[in-house]
């Protein structure tokens, strides 16, 4: 399902052009997130992290990526949801990822009319096989 690629970006947080506060709001807060696994346990939540990153491409997206992966030590998943299926596929690629690895969905606005357009093409497919079913003729013995 996944193929291994050594992950080798070296982008850091000290490499990031960025406004220095924000930078050190990330920073705390993937650090506050790191340490806080057994409290997660504790309370019956998934131990689990989400950041939105958008912009424009070349806006520094791939790098805060890379200097999160290279901060936490974690390894990065790249998830392209047009080539998955159904839910239990993408669960199953899910389940085969790391305890601690980052996954990264790109152009997600993209894939998100990804259902709407699966529902309408088996919806379509279904009418097509009732059409069949009722345009076949009959046999009498």
């Amino acid at each position: 399902m996944w193929s291994g690629v050594v992950f080798e970006h070296p982008s850091t947080f000290d490499t990031l052009a960025m406004d220095p506060n924000k930078k050190q709001e990330i920073i705390d807060d993937l650090e506050t997130f790191s340490k806080s696994k057994d409290y997660y346990a504790k309370i019956g939540k998934a131990w689990k992290r989400g950041y939105l990153l958008y912009g424009p491409p070349g806006t520094g997206k791939s790098s805060m990526i890379a200097a999160m992966a290279n901060f936490l030590k974690y390894d990065v998943y790249d998830l392209e949801l047009t080539s998955v299926k159904d839910n239990t596929e993408l669960r199953k690629l899910l389940i085969d990822t790391t305890g601690k690895s980052i996954i990264v969905i790109e152009d997600i606005d993209c894939s998100l009319d990804l259902t709407g357009q699966r529902e309408t093409k088996k919806k379509k497919k279904e009418e097509e096989d009732k059409g069949k079913m009722r345009k076949m003729p009959s046999r009498r013995r």
